[in-house]
């Protein structure tokens, strides 16, 4: 079992600039089913290997997608946000950071009464290592399959706890950036719960904020 994400989750990618490229690439070269990506205007074409649609619906549509991955820029971001709530998708990861926060404290009082999840914004994304199932921009080479869980607010700081668990032979079982705005869609308490829910996961390290 995994936190999250699974073998089974099939991504779409929210703003498939160059960042959102860079790390489709490294998800695919994981192992990760990233399908689609969504840029509107840029719908039909192929970017690498990954073919582009205007809006999440068509994704979902057509992608039969489950994940969304967002690198929209900021004063965006949030539309994005609730474009893939709108599409239903279960799961919600948004790297953006500097989102303003009056545009968050829409997301969360739409979030109140929704079936999805958003991790972020402003994180490093989700893992799950024994699934090879990456949404998010942490380097893969520092996880190592195991049975430690990560929550962390900090991105920088969990690749670093990341890669001595690793050295230690300590290998992990699913890392969960929450993300370090002020507000954020999941609480490093409903984080640890999932971990607490999960019969793979035999330790947590919660790593906090500088």
């Amino acid at each position: 079992m995994s936190v999250l994400m699974n073998k089974d989750s099939r991504v779409v990618i929210q703003g498939f600039g160059g960042a959102g490229q860079r790390e489709a690439a490294t998800g695919i070269a994981y192992g990760t089913q990233i399908v689609c990506g969504v840029t509107p205007g840029r719908g039909g074409e192929v970017i690498n290997g990954v073919p582009i649609r205007n809006t999440v619906e068509e994704a979902v549509r057509e992608f039969n997608v489950n994940v969304s991955l967002i690198f929209v820029p900021a004063p965006f971001a949030a539309d994005a946000i609730l474009e893939a709530e709108r599409a239903g998708l279960p799961l919600i990861i948004c790297i953006t950071e500097g989102i303003p926060v009056l545009d968050m404290v829409r997301v969360k009082r739409v979030l109140r009464n929704s079936a999805s999840r958003l991790i972020g914004p402003n994180c490093p994304g989700v893992i799950s290592v024994r699934d090879r199932a990456r949404a998010g921009i942490m380097p893969v080479d520092v996880y190592l399959e195991g049975n430690v869980g990560v929550i962390s607010r900090s991105g920088t700081l969990v690749y670093e706890t990341v890669d001595q668990l690793t050295r230690l032979g300590m290998g992990q079982s699913s890392s969960v950036g929450v993300g370090g705005d002020p507000i954020i869609g999941t609480t490093q308490r409903e984080a640890l719960q999932l971990f607490e829910e999960d019969p793979d996961t035999a330790a947590v390290v919660l790593i906090g904020e500088i």
